[in-house]
């Protein structure tokens, strides 16, 4: 345990279900570890779609999880419950969190937390957890891309996108990224992405053509809506889609046909609700496959903006007008 560790601390809590507004200064219990958790004095927690979701009121936290938005932060390790053998008090690791974020300490499953890498700044890496435990889950253990094919990653300038379109370059992928300015194209092309501008061109033609009318292997969308039936047109043979989000609705009308023809996939996930286990297996396998990439500065997070943890509010006005390019970040401590 940590010297002089506070009663209390500074957060940030959903006064009521609606807009950034309701995002306002609290002040709450420092929460404990229990069996296998550890706390962590928050340096940076990042800011992320989900959040804006669960300050909505669409989003509820899990029953056992706190009711402070944040599910990923980098800090320091300055308590551990019963049980605990991979950390020590000490120990700087960036966590995915089930939430809590939005304050100067939290609580996670030990097996939730990784390394900071090498010499990065913590605000860098707590803009790791969430998109690389999302990417990692859907690219790569439920699309099952390989090295060679097509993918297309909508959203591409976002924090998932920017982080999808590294690890599938990495990985030896040929990738293709949507988004909606020559300036998010653009930062999309110096990650190693053919960038479509969706507000110019056509994705399925563009993809289409590119590709000599193949189409793509993989597509990673969180737009749905019209999106979905364009996604599956855009799909090469035996292709797969995986959805993780519904940014213009989760309801639409789609022919099977084609479908059952080309023998598409359509699957997709959410991550919070996910057993401790299952969470447990991705953080294992970015430690083997990810992990190295970020210490030699193979790929790394792109950062957008740092926001003082009393202004979540503004930090979630920028997210919501999708101005921004890679992650928004709070400065907790």
């Amino acid at each position: 345990m940590a010297d002089n560790l506070p009663d209390t601390m500074r957060a940030v809590e959903i006064r009521e279900p609606g807009g950034p507004e309701v995002l306002v200064p609290a002040t709450r219990p420092v929460p404990e570890p229990g069996l296998h958790q550890i706390l962590i004095r928050i340096a940076c927690a990042g800011v992320n779609r989900p959040d804006a979701l669960q300050r909505a009121g669409l989003y509820a936290p899990p029953p056992d999880a706190s009711d402070l938005p944040g599910l990923e932060a980098a800090g320091e390790v300055v308590a551990t419950g019963s049980g605990v053998t991979r950390w020590a008090v000490g120990d700087q690791v960036a966590a995915l969190l089930p939430g809590g974020g939005y304050a100067e300490y939290a609580v996670c499953h030990e097996d939730h937390a990784l390394a900071v890498p090498g010499g990065m700044p913590l605000d860098r890496a707590a803009a790791l957890p969430e998109t690389h435990f999302t990417v990692w889950s859907n690219v790569f253990q439920r699309g099952r891309l390989e090295p060679g094919e097509v993918f297309l990653v909508h959203g591409g300038s976002s924090g998932i996108g920017t982080t999808a379109i590294q690890l599938a370059s990495a990985h030896g992928a040929r990738v293709f990224a949507t988004a909606g300015s020559a300036d998010k194209c653009a930062a999309c092309e110096r990650l190693g992405a053919e960038a479509i501008n969706y507000r110019e061109a056509d994705f399925v033609a563009a993809v289409k053509e590119a590709t000599g009318g193949r189409g793509a292997d993989l597509i990673l969308d969180m737009v749905g809506g019209d999106y979905l039936p364009r996604n599956l047109k855009t799909l090469a043979e035996d292709g797969r889609l995986v959805q993780i989000a519904f940014l213009q609705g989760p309801k639409v009308a789609v022919n099977f046909a084609p479908l059952m023809m080309r023998r598409l996939t359509i699957t997709g996930s959410t991550l919070r609700p996910q057993s401790d286990l299952a969470k447990a297996r991705i953080a294992e396998a970015l430690r083997a496959h990810v992990w190295p990439w970020l210490e030699t500065g193979r790929i790394a997070p792109v950062m957008d903006r740092t926001f003082a943890l009393e202004d979540a509010a503004a930090a979630h006005a920028r997210m919501e007008s999708s101005a921004h390019i890679g992650k928004i970040v709070l400065q907790v401590g």
